[in-house]
């Protein structure tokens, strides 16, 4: 545009103070060339970038910008391949990925999941009628997969972490273990190639696929032990033979009555060698003389033993089946109740059960425990030669 003079002059578009104005370049760590562009009057601003850059750049804390355009489901997945837990374990974890995250989080890139998007997609799994327990263990996997993302350097925090993210929460149950009468109910009411089902899970606290698992060589009658070192669990819809949960192999005392119970149903039932596949579907056979097996002399198949073995049992034997309270695992309850009671130690306990940390048997029993109170009375009235019932008073040299 020319003025009156016919001089260039320059005129204001609607554009003016819009565009970018100021550009920052800086080569990263990797040697390639990067910028990023501020607009008019953000000056400062592009210098605190810079400034923050160099200072990362120094620390060793630096993040590519571009490295979290990831999906999250690509990580995901790829974080799943690269875990060396059981089999089993990828199975169900990939499972509660693709069934409850990926629908919610999968095609966002990992840098635009922010703390709101983890406090929405709880919410939804909530309103989704949700368990905490099962939301906690989804939360957890998501935190796992975005701690990961961390330390590859794709992004700079986990916003599972965040303050206000909170994790599910799972509200304090505390075990009522069966009676013995319950116990002995259902043993009755089982099944007899069964029955020694019951007496191993109340008697040695085994887990149910440890329980198939036992094998003759794992029962040391001379010694009065059993060795759990192996268990039949499902992975991708096939059994296979596997070590106990987390790989704690361990041994337990066998009582007189539960060698006698093995001892008759083997007689009954001979042990029978099975093969399975090692730990996968398409690992090594592995062979074992095992004492519990189905009818078609084949490993014991958990969904066919809970329906047509466990619940009839229950069913027969008057209980009425609480989920997730009755199931296999309340006859490993009985058996822990059953020790803390003898006043076994928590120790000892946890070793039995196979639980790799005493302070997680602690939480789960303590209230099982006899009461402090009661132990701190009988033990000060034995020293003091105290009999109860006794109307005479003791001898302690503390009578006023």
């Amino acid at each position: 545009m020319f003025n009156a003079r016919g001089k260039p002059e320059l005129e204001r578009t609607e554009l003016y103070g819009v565009g970018m104005r100021y550009k920052v370049r800086y080569v990263d760590p990797t040697g390639k060339e990067r910028s990023k562009s501020f607009p008019d009057k953000q000056k400062r601003a592009a210098e605190e970038f810079l400034n923050r850059v160099e200072h990362e750049m120094n620390r060793g804390s630096y993040t590519d910008p571009d490295a979290g355009k990831v999906p999250f489901r690509e990580y995901g997945e790829s974080w799943l391949r690269s875990q060396t837990f059981e089999e089993s374990t990828r199975e169900s974890t990939g499972v509660r990925l693709r069934k409850h995250v990926y629908p919610y989080l999968g095609d966002k890139y990992l840098d635009m999941i922010k703390p709101s998007v983890i406090r929405e997609w709880d919410r939804a799994l909530q309103q989704q009628g949700l368990a905490a327990s099962y939301r906690q263990v989804l939360f957890i996997h998501v935190q796992a997969i975005l701690n990961a993302a961390i330390d590859d350097e794709l992004i700079r925090k986990n916003p599972c972490n965040a303050s206000s993210v909170r994790k599910p929460q799972i509200q304090p149950r505390k075990i009522v273990p069966w009676t013995l009468e319950r116990v002995h109910a259902v043993h009755e009411a089982i099944s007899e190639r069964y029955k020694i089902t019951v007496t191993l899970g109340a008697g040695l606290g085994l887990r149910q696929g440890e329980v198939f698992g036992l094998a003759v060589d794992d029962v040391d009658f001379g010694n009065g032990s059993v060795t759990v070192q192996r268990q039949v669990k499902i992975v991708y819809g096939k059994p296979c033979f596997g070590p106990p949960k987390r790989g704690k192999v361990r041994e337990i005392p066998l009582p007189d009555s539960v060698a006698h119970a093995l001892r008759e149903h083997s007689a009954r039932f001979p042990p029978l060698t099975v093969t399975l596949p090692w730990q996968h579907p398409d690992g090594e056979p592995v062979s074992a003389t095992v004492y519990v097996y189905s009818r078609d002399r084949r490993a014991a198949w958990r969904p066919v033993y809970n329906q047509w073995t466990w619940v009839p049992a229950l069913e027969k034997a008057g209980v009425v089946r609480v989920s997730r309270v009755d199931g296999f695992h309340a006859l490993r309850h009985f058996y822990a109740s059953t020790l803390l009671d003898a006043g076994e130690t928590i120790t000892a306990l946890a070793e039995y059960l196979g639980h790799a940390d005493p302070g997680f048997t602690l939480r789960t029993y303590t209230h099982l425990m006899p009461s402090s109170k009661d132990r701190t009375r009988r033990a000060v009235d034995k020293a003091f030669g105290f009999r109860p019932g006794s109307p005479e008073r003791p001898d302690d040299g503390l009578a006023a």
